[in-house]
């Protein structure tokens, strides 16, 4: 992350790791606007670095190290450096001399100090998250740690545990120079891997499963001489099959819905391989690849049970007994990613699951269930009645599912964004007049794209109600989620947050279940409903109101690429499913109207 502190002793500018990697890629003649990008970061006044400055500024840098090299370095190096200016005007490096230039003039790197700004030190993608979050200083990094703890990185938008933890260990290394010293209890545990008191052995006999995170292999099943080892160096530092699923899935670590899904096919693989087919990972073959793509189809009852805590003794591997045809294909082929990326690290010599067809799945019309959808009729009478249950002074719950409805039927959001949504990217729009101007929030979504959506006044009324209750007003709020917890989990980090007066989000499953609580109110509680629209609502998920926008967005004919850039589809072709939903709709009702009984009109004219 950075270079270790060393003394300046002749120098009239502290160079820091940045500048250095910055001087390689000067000498090695990257275009100067792109080292701008790479390694300059704004100074203290917001300042962005421009081309010809970072130019100026690294051809001094040159000068110096050059300089200090003549000093300090071998007469060998000095004589090379004298005969260059002689002939060019000053000294003119490869990446060879710069190396033994860099290796001569060490002395000329900074001590990182408490007052640094945190772009001196860190590369300006991170130090710019940094900033966001307001730390801006080496002092102010480690008080933002020791106050946070070991998950601090989660109040820094897009800094994953990976760089989290170079962070810390960066600072843990520099404490001295800095002054300060990052706690013990800032520690970034292995999510996959469970402290030595939770691990459980998993072996043929005892028919205990537990999830990989808790998993204690044999020495017989654990793969240390499993038969498909490659026989070359590694390029991974693996002892065993364990660690080689943790190596891959260590790659994930900053994307958490997709580290979730491969963890849940890894773990489900490597237990039925160990007490199954009872052979290491790394042992097995083509047919036992087969085997457990028949597996799939039908788990047996030891494998399947209800959603548990993975702390839990009664969790298993599969919720259902039958998985679908997408579920069991989108299963192998995330196992064969896996097995191919060990053999390219040269963990395996080869890939049994090459030789394992995909299975068969018929390929929908309709890959969307946009029959989820609310019918206009029923979406607004919906609006009507949540906004009565809002009125009381009490009804705080009902304020933040307001929100989260809105956010969802009105701009198209999923449960993830709903929950990564923030205030200091929702800004107002020219558009609209007086209480209906329409707001802009930008989100992260789906594949990590950025996109913009519409915020409709409603819910802007609601987000200012919701965060009223919060204790905080929402027009003059620079920062925070959009959405956020009124009542406080028990939980010993959840207390401490809250002490700080630092807004929590909400967590992804628990945006479920406040959607399943509205939905059983609804049910109970709203007049005049059909038997009918209370199973559509008994169905409803977070995900339903998503498609009850693009459904009435295409009814009232807004252009289906405008509907596409809300939602962030991939594809214009996915959105367009919209408009053949209202087309469904219509023969769905007709087909309701023919089958009302009719008066017997025989023998009339």
């Amino acid at each position: 992350m950075a270079n270790k502190p060393q003394t300046v002793t002749k120098s009239r500018a502290a160079y820091t790791r940045n500048h250095f990697a910055a001087l390689r890629a000067y000498v090695q003649r990257i275009p100067a606007s792109t080292i701008t990008r790479l390694y300059f970061s704004e100074d203290e006044d917001g300042n962005e670095a421009t081309p010809g400055w970072a130019e100026s500024f690294l051809r001094r840098m040159q000068a110096e190290l050059v300089e200090l090299a003549l000093e300090h370095g071998s007469s060998v190096l000095a004589d090379h450096l004298k005969s260059s200016a002689k002939a060019h005007g000053s000294a003119r490096l490869t990446a060879v001399t710069l190396k033994m230039v860099e290796q001569a003039a060490l002395l000329a790197v900074a001590k990182p100090e408490a007052t640094h700004g945190v772009g001196m030190w860190f590369r300006p993608l991170v130090a710019r998250r940094l900033n966001d979050a307001g730390i801006h200083t080496l002092a102010e990094l480690v008080d933002f740690c020791n106050r946070r703890g070991g998950s601090w990185w989660r109040a820094v938008p897009r800094v994953g545990p990976g760089r989290a933890q170079r962070v810390v260990s960066w600072l843990r290394q520099n404490e001295d120079a800095i002054g300060a010293r990052v706690g013990g209890d800032v520690s970034l545990d292995d999510p996959f891997s469970a402290p030595e008191g939770e691990l459980v052995t998993i072996d043929t006999d005892s028919g205990v499963l537990a999830p990989l995170e808790r998993v204690r292999l044999p020495s017989e099943l654990s793969g240390a001489a499993g038969l498909n080892r490659h026989a070359s160096f590694p390029y991974i530092a693996a002892h065993n099959d364990l660690e080689a699923v943790r190596a891959y899935l260590h790659r994930y670590r900053e994307q958490p819905k997709t580290l979730r899904a491969y963890t849940k096919e890894l773990e489900r693989f490597l237990l039925w391989t160990v007490t199954v087919r009872r052979k290491p990972l790394s042992s097995l073959l083509a047919d036992d690849c087969e085997a457990y793509r028949d597996f799939l189809k039908a788990p047996s009852p030891a494998f399947v049970g209800p959603r548990q805590s993975r702390a839990s003794g009664r969790w298993r591997p599969f919720a259902a007994s039958e998985l679908s045809p997408e579920s069991q294909r989108y299963a192998v082929r995330a196992l064969r990613a896996a097995f191919g990326w060990l053999v390219d690290v040269r963990y395996l010599a080869g890939n049994p699951w090459t030789a394992v067809s995909d299975p068969v799945v018929v390929e929908r019309e309709n890959l969307l269930k946009i029959e989820r959808a609310l019918p206009a009729d029923l979406w607004a009478r919906m609006r009507g009645f949540v906004d009565s249950q809002c009125k009381s002074e009490a009804a705080q719950y009902w304020r933040s599912a307001r929100v989260a409805l809105l956010l969802a039927a009105d701009s198209g959001l999923r449960r993830d964004e709903l929950v990564g949504a923030r205030r200091e990217n929702l800004s107002p729009t020219t558009y609209g007049d007086g209480a209906d101007v329409v707001w802009q929030l930008t989100i992260v979504g789906k594949r990590n794209k950025e996109r913009t959506v519409p915020v409709s006044p409603p819910t802007i009324g609601a987000l200012t109600a919701h965060w009223r209750d919060r204790g905080e007003d929402f027009d003059s709020a620079a920062a925070g989620p959009l959405l956020a917890p009124i009542f406080i989990p028990p939980g010993k980090e959840a207390q401490k947050k809250h002490a700080e007066r630092k807004p929590l989000s909400y967590h992804v499953n628990t945006i479920n279940f406040m959607m399943e609580w509205v939905m059983k109110r609804l049910i109970a509680g709203m007049p005049d409903l059909t038997t009918d629209e209370m199973k559509l609502l008994a169905g409803t998920s977070t995900h339903s109101f998503r498609h009850t926008f693009g459904t009435h967005a295409a009814a009232e004919d807004v252009p289906l690429d405008v509907v596409q850039r809300i939602l962030g589809h991939a594809s214009l072709q996915t959105t367009s499913i919209y408009v053949q939903a209202e087309r469904q709709r219509m023969l769905r009702e007709a087909a309701s109207f023919y089958r009302r009984p009719k008066a017997d009109t025989r023998g009339e004219g």
